[in-house]
């Protein structure tokens, strides 16, 4: 499958790009925001594209044309204000799903939050987050894209556990960013993730086994 990854220099996108690169099931584009970023991932041998959320669709479209799939990781940051969690975490990604559809490109999977669907359970410190991710995936689930939407839990820098808890059963906790990176690449083609949204923190069951019971 060719991949595309958007937010490809976050934390988790890095992770993505670098395990499609080895992968020899898919081929992976880094899609990022910065010069510097697309050499360092050419000088990894990975292709790389620059593209601006906050530009035009066509701009996305004509980048997207070919591809068969694609992972949506970026987003603004804790250092940014609510204006630019808007334009990039809601705003940006709906882009990415319009220019998806225009491209013909039918597989869509996107990482939100946990609990984006529940207003009531919202930290309030992070409100426009939580509308910016409500949003997208509102738009995402009425688009005609296969998506899948993952929701994770409190994200950590450790060791892949390479065990989560998943759907309805997954109760607030935290999940490491290497295992969030094996859940989307796992979802690329189980049929069980298809036009499914769900919550994700690390337990006790494989991530093979926890998305085949979605």
């Amino acid at each position: 499958m060719k991949v595309i990854v958007v937010g490809a220099n976050g934390q988790i996108g890095k992770q993505i790009v670098e395990k499609l690169q080895i992968d020899d099931q898919h081929t992976v584009t880094a899609v990022v925001r910065k010069q510097e970023q697309v050499k360092d991932f050419n000088n990894q041998g990975i292709k790389a594209v620059l593209l601006d959320l906050e530009g035009k669709v066509d701009s996305l479209t004509e980048a997207f044309t070919g591809a068969e799939a694609i992972i949506f990781t970026a987003g603004s940051g804790g250092h940014t204000g609510p204006d630019k969690t808007l334009l990039i975490d809601l705003d940006g990604a709906v882009k990415t799903m319009e220019a998806a559809e225009a491209a013909g490109v039918e597989r869509y999977i996107l990482v939100s939050a946990y609990d984006a669907d529940k207003r009531e359970n919202w930290n309030a410190e992070m409100r426009p987050y939580y509308v910016a991710k409500h949003y997208a995936d509102r738009m995402l689930e009425q688009s005609s894209l296969n998506y899948t939407i993952v929701r994770p839990g409190g994200l950590i820098n450790e060791k892949a556990q390479g065990k989560i808890t998943a759907g309805i059963e997954a109760k607030p906790s935290t999940i490491t960013r290497e295992d969030v990176a094996d859940v989307l690449i796992a979802s690329l083609e189980e049929p069980s993730t298809y036009q499914k949204s769900f919550n994700v923190v690390n337990g006790t069951v494989s991530i093979t086994e926890a998305l085949k019971n979605i």
